[in-house]
């Protein structure tokens, strides 16, 4: 067994060992090496003074391991040898964070990859439910009570909307109309006001002026009210011709004048007789209430239809249409009433059957497009063209103004007589003079050239 130093070897003086060589000398021992342990001290054996060379405290260590810089080595806390320093275990706060930041390092495609997955899942969702909604939307809010009202309230937004009810209109196609233009929110709300009244109200046909979101009782008491009904009304007088009946139309409808003329000019097309020469005398003379938006064409062409249905009506045969039209036309501007309607109808025939020229100075006025006179001139007489009785035998090529009713009438049952001249002797009340003989004419002319002379009848005889 080796010998071992002595106390006074131990405590003599000599170098402090370095930790490390403390160390060294610590691994050879023997009771070191065979993990006995080592001898203790007397009690009388006073410890060496600390120096620098005395290991530190588990404590003191630790201290001073905080307080330095974490360097990539240190010194073991046993042997003070450097060593690669193993960190110590990751708390579960470390833990958490680390698995945090390695969420948000997941591949982006993956990420984009779950949010279109994502994004699909709402659209499918959200697809379905408007479906369902859509079908059964009305069910929905019935069941949880949110049901809107199916009627506006009050007379309208001040908005006009211009409503027509077609001739044949029952309730449920003027409830139609009413949603479809804006009027009434729904159709149930008008259709369901009709079925809840005794006694159903009957219709107008017509346009009429209502407004947007009306309540279903509202828009019905306008329908009924005559005065919210808009039409343009014409008056078409007997007598007068298309160019002053064209501008009447045009001054009642509001649409310009040269529209009216287009259409005059393609006449054919209206179903005027072949032998017609024109449009004139083919405008049925009446009172005409056009809706509003009524294209030129079609007011003519119900003027027209109106006058071939009076010819049917009276039983003229189509070839006859334009021969009874013209003769018409001529009584209706020579007779100052009526009555007189029929004379002047006969004294037509009579000077065509006599061979007689008609010699009426409304076909010469025609002829020369003059107005304002009852009287001719020597150069209106004198004027060659198809409708200047004065010249030409037979009636005129056609009508010269817009025969009424009677007027066709007296074409077709003039008045028995024998008379071949007439002449008016009182131009204010258009009484005439029927008579046979040229002498008797001539004492009718007199007359009226002594009514003329009078002051007062002056305005009538310029």
């Amino acid at each position: 067994m080796a010998d071992e130093p002595s106390w006074d070897d131990i405590f003599a003086s000599q170098p402090s060992p370095s930790r490390d060589d403390d160390a060294a000398r610590r691994a050879q021992r023997p009771d070191a090496a065979d993990g006995q342990a080592p001898r203790p001290q007397t009690p009388d054996a006073a410890p060496a003074a600390p120096t620098e060379s005395v290991p530190l405290s588990r404590r003191a260590l630790r201290e001073q391991q905080a307080a330095e810089p974490e360097p990539e080595t240190r010194r073991s806390r046993r042997s003070g040898t450097a060593t690669l320093d193993t960190p110590p275990a990751p708390t579960a706060r470390e833990r958490r964070r680390q698995r945090e930041d390695d969420e948000d390092r997941v591949p982006l495609r993956k990420r984009l990859g779950c949010l279109w997955v994502l994004l699909a899942l709402i659209v499918l969702l959200g697809g379905t439910a408007a479906a369902v909604y859509a079908t059964f939307g009305d069910r929905i809010r019935d069941a949880i009570g949110a049901s809107e009202p199916n009627d506006y309230e009050g007379s309208g937004n001040g908005t006009e909307v211009l409503v027509t009810i077609v001739s044949g209109d029952i309730g449920e196609d003027v409830a139609t109309t009413l949603h479809e233009e804006g009027v009434t929110k729904t159709f149930d709300a008008f259709y369901d006001l009709l079925l809840g009244m005794s006694e159903q109200p009957n219709f107008v046909p017509g346009t009429y002026a209502l407004q947007q979101e009306m309540s279903a009782k509202s828009a019905l008491d306008a329908l009924l009210d005559p005065a919210n009904r808009r039409v343009s009304q014409a008056v078409i007088r007997e007598g007068i011709t298309v160019t002053t009946i064209l501008q009447e139309l045009s001054d009642a409808t509001g649409t310009p004048l040269a529209e009216f003329e287009a259409v005059a000019a393609d006449f054919r097309s209206l179903g005027v007789p072949a032998e017609a020469p024109s449009l004139e005398g083919y405008l049925a003379p009446a009172t005409y209430e056009f809706e509003p938006g009524t294209a030129p064409r079609d007011m003519m062409q119900q003027m027209v239809n109106l006058t071939i249905q009076r010819l049917d009506a009276a039983g003229v045969a189509p070839p006859d249409r334009n021969r009874i039209m013209t003769i018409a036309s001529l009584a209706q501007r020579e007779a100052g009433n009526q009555e007189d309607l029929y004379k002047v109808a006969r004294v037509i025939y009579n000077r065509l059957d006599e061979g007689m020229k008609l010699q009426f100075d409304s076909t010469s006025h025609y002829g020369a497009q003059s107005t304002g006179s009852v009287f001719t001139t020597n150069e209106e007489r004198a004027a060659v063209n198809p409708y200047n009785t004065y010249v030409i035998d037979g009636l005129p090529v056609g009508p010269i103004a817009a025969p009424g009713e009677a007027a066709i009438n007296a074409a077709l049952n003039p008045e028995p007589g024998d008379w071949l001249y007439f002449v008016a002797v009182n131009l204010a009340t258009g009484e005439s003079e029927f008579t046979r003989t040229q002498a008797e004419h001539e004492a009718a002319v007199e007359k009226l050239d002594q009514w003329c002379r009078e002051p007062e009848n002056a305005s009538y005889c310029e």
